[in-house]
């Protein structure tokens, strides 16, 4: 039985998504801002001359581009040799959680939660829970923020206090930092777990646990982070697989976006390059007709949020060049799936994801458009190549 590879590139984005303005996301375009930034020169830092990712754009990505967008695609111009479309959300978000599901074929069927744009964000009670909790006076923060800037303003009075650091995000999201040992990251993981379901109840997405080590003056944020997310409304493509009799693994925070449902193996790592490692190993070990889904969080979490272009421009690099390694390892008949779950564009105001069009590249079925689909499209199709029903709404393009 042939295999099946879904790896979500988090954040990359390609433009283009009919909504894009009721989300203040209008003119975004994740990977062609990023391509004409290297192009004119301006993303040299550690790396130099056009974005350069042969073997994503000889599968498709650079007319993915143009297709879902219009936009030019300096660098990337190769004549598609794979499986080449993209892709449009439905649900009614521009986060992990939405974007996962509905590519694994449940689009979100509810309004998420948000908290305002004001200080204090979060009401009262809330605050009281938290408090509760973590046995604390009170919480600092209580605010819109970006990570590093909100523990760099309040890392004294937390070490002084041992209140927990509490911000929100354009996302469905509450977000707890603390000290790893002043506070103590086993602490902070069951504040965390034990807000939750509090949380969850009102429809907000996720909490997410973020450690860091340091003294205020040089302080890091650690791979301890921990999301904590609502679990899908409906069975996904994880757990049709698994229903069906068939190896499910995990690589990086899929675990933490399904709620571990419909997972058998989970497989982690402290870095992007640690979790290639195990994409590269299951591509030798992976069960025949199994399921593996992947997620690179880092073009997100390190150069999307800190509007860092020429850092994104390196990690696509690099991912690009690995690719032979994994490609290397697949068996005849397997289907390789490249893909994200929103856009993230370093060029775009503000630190926040940004509503796009997402890529839908594949490797292992020659050579195919599929033009514009929708994300459950992704899960039905993954159900087709590995001969077992589908549940959800999209229709398959294999």
């Amino acid at each position: 039985m042939t295999r099946v590879f879904l790896i979500v590139m988090d954040s990359v984005g390609c433009g283009g998504a009919p909504d894009a303005a009721a989300f203040g996301d209008a003119g975004s375009n994740t990977l062609a801002h990023i391509a004409a930034a290297c192009a004119a020169g301006q993303a040299d830092q550690g790396r130099s001359g056009p974005l350069s990712l042969p073997n994503l754009d000889a599968l498709g990505l650079g007319a993915a581009i143009r297709l879902a967008s219009g936009a030019a695609t300096p660098g990337l111009s190769a004549t598609p040799q794979g499986l080449w479309g993209a892709a449009t959300e439905v649900s009614r978000g521009k986060d992990t959680p939405s974007g996962h599901w509905e590519l694994a074929g449940v689009p979100v069927p509810w309004d998420w939660t948000y908290f305002p744009t004001t200080t204090p964000a979060f009401p009262d009670d809330l605050v009281a829970e938290v408090c509760r909790l973590a046995g604390t006076e009170g919480i600092l923060g209580n605010c819109h923020a970006s990570g590093l800037p909100i523990i760099a303003a309040h890392c004294a009075e937390h070490l002084r206090t041992g209140w927990p650091i509490c911000y929100t995000s354009a996302d469905s999201v509450f977000q707890i930092a603390a000290h790893e040992q002043h506070f103590g990251l086993e602490r902070l993981l069951k504040l965390c777990a034990d807000l939750a379901p509090f949380l969850h109840a009102r429809k907000v997405g996720r909490v997410i646990a973020r450690p860091f080590v340091g003294t205020c003056d040089d302080f890091r944020r650690t791979a301890n982070r921990r999301d904590y997310a609502i679990a899908p409304p409906a069975p996904t493509l994880l757990d049709w697989v698994a229903g069906a009799g068939r190896a499910t693994h995990g690589i990086g925070k899929i675990g933490d976006i399904f709620s571990m449902q419909g997972i058998g193996s989970l497989h982690k790592g402290k870095s992007d390059a640690d979790l290639f490692e195990h994409l590269v190993r299951l591509g030798d070990q992976a069960e025949a007709g199994s399921l593996t889904f992947a997620n690179f969080v880092e073009f997100d979490t390190l150069y999307g949020h800190p509007r860092d272009v020429p850092g994104y421009a390196r990690a696509l690099e690099w991912f690009d060049a690995a690719l032979p390694r994994f490609f290397a390892r697949l068996h005849p008949g397997d289907l390789a799936i490249f893909t994200a779950d929103h856009g993230n564009d370093p060029t775009f105001p503000g630190t926040e994801h940004t509503r796009e069009r997402v890529p839908v590249l594949g490797h292992g079925v020659g050579t195919r458009p599929i033009g514009l689909r929708a994300f459950a499209d992704v899960a039905a199709s993954v159900a087709q190549h590995l001969s077992i029903p589908a549940h959800g709404p999209g229709e398959s393009f294999l």
